[in-house]
């Protein structure tokens, strides 16, 4: 599934590129995955006995004037083929590519408490100087982690919790009465 997911990606991506409208296909990709994650289009897509004419009017009347022609007939295209399963993830890669095309980067971010607006910008704005990128947020609560963030952006991963902390603690410890 991946690999033709990421073959719609690339030709959609290409296409976009070939008609300098990239940041316009990011919006619209965006825009599509947050619509098609929906219960009652998850509903209509995988409909076994829908046909793709249907779900043609579907996607006609849902989205015809919000998104570009190209979009929509890639759309068709995977009612046609029954491949309706294969939308988000390339939408999902599409817009990974868009992102990475644009120097902009999602930093995965684990901390035991939510983050404040105030924080969450600095945090931001620190991995940006640090990675000279553009910089997102994904903000996740995991109270197991006791303190400290686990960051993840860009290939890099950097562990500052408590709970680490105390695993490394641990080891030295038991390393030093072992000596």
């Amino acid at each position: 599934m991946e690999r033709l997911s990421l073959l719609y990606a690339s030709a959609l991506f290409s296409l976009a590129t070939e008609k300098g409208a990239v940041d316009e296909f990011l919006e619209q990709a965006k825009f599509l995955s947050d619509v098609l994650q929906g219960a009652e289009c998850r509903r209509v897509l995988v409909h076994p006995h829908i046909p793709a004419s249907e779900k043609h009017e579907f996607f006609r009347k849902a989205f015809e004037g919000r998104i570009r022609d190209d979009l929509l007939g890639f759309l068709f295209l995977t009612a046609d083929k029954n491949r309706e399963a294969f939308l988000l993830p390339a939408l999902t890669a599409l817009i990974e590519m868009i992102e990475r095309h644009n120097n902009i980067i999602t930093a995965r971010v684990l901390s035991a408490v939510p983050y404040g607006d105030s924080e969450a910008e600095a945090l931001r704005e620190l991995l940006s100087r640090k990675l000279d990128k553009k910089v997102k947020l994904s903000v996740k609560v995991d109270p197991s982690l006791l303190g400290g963030p686990y960051i993840y952006a860009d290939g890099y991963y950097i562990d500052w919790t408590i709970k680490k902390r105390l695993r490394d603690l641990t080891v030295h410890m038991k390393e030093g009465c072992s000596a």
